[in-house]
């Protein structure tokens, strides 16, 4: 067991090291490129320095998924008890997701069960998985497609544990997820098209913090695909 920690740590060290030495690469490049051969071409100089910013705003997104990472892992073994409104929160979300959705010519369902009871959890961690789940689906779902997001209580024979909880789903109509995949998705830094993942702003550390959110909240986190189908993201969250 310490030999498979330890070559964890080894393996995610390795991970993050590569993964901001690209963009910083990048920057080192370009900026030797501005003091040379560009110093005196303006339009060159102004394309390059949107390529830098970039570069710049992708370690910055690795950097603060990394810190919120380290922070939960953290904290993962103490349960939060705050009262949490899940359909509030996620009603909130949407709103705030709604001109990126709108932009990107897709459209969001909403499907929150009235009246439902609070959960016992963090608000902002929850908040998080929210995010994280409805970015997942506007990255990677049809451009023109329908994220679909909902709050209901567990339904029973569904698979959930048998205690009351509620379970919030994010679906999308995308190109789905191959199965042989689907295990490996929260493994931080796992992606399933590593070039289409880093293009769109993926960070690959985004369903890592999901699964240590979910956990610390003693929930689960369920994947469900098909090719071609699109993907669902449920988590069931415990009751009082």
């Amino acid at each position: 067991r310490e030999r498979a920690v330890e070559r964890m740590r080894a393996d995610f060290v390795a991970n993050a090291s590569h993964e901001l030495r690209t963009p910083l690469a990048s920057l080192v490049g370009f900026i030797e490129t501005l003091r040379g051969p560009a110093a005196d071409d303006p339009a060159a100089a102004q394309r390059f320095l949107g390529i830098m910013a970039e570069q710049a705003r992708r370690m910055e997104r690795l950097i603060a998924d990394l810190l919120s990472l380290s922070r939960i892992e953290l904290s993962e073994h103490q349960r939060p008890t705050e009262p949490v409104d899940l359909s509030g929160l996620a009603a909130q979300l949407a709103a705030e997701f709604e001109p990126r959705i709108r932009a990107q010519g897709a459209k969001l369902e909403l499907n929150l069960a009235p009246d439902l009871p609070v959960v016992p959890g963090d608000a902002d961690q929850l908040a998080q998985v929210l995010q994280n789940l409805l970015d997942n689906a506007l990255r990677y779902g049809r451009p023109d497609g329908c994220i679909r997001l909902s709050v209901q209580p567990a339904a029973p024979g569904k698979g959930w544990p048998l205690r009351p909880g509620l379970v919030l789903s994010v679906a999308d109509d995308g190109p789905g997820i191959p199965r042989e995949h689907i295990p490996r998705l929260t493994e931080r830094f796992y992606r399933v098209d590593p070039g289409r993942s880093r293009a769109a702003g993926g960070t690959g550390l985004g369903l890592a913090i999901v699964k240590h959110i979910v956990s610390r909240h003693r929930g689960q986190l369920r994947i469900e695909s098909r090719e071609g189908e699109g993907a669902t993201f449920s988590v069931w969250l415990p009751l009082q």
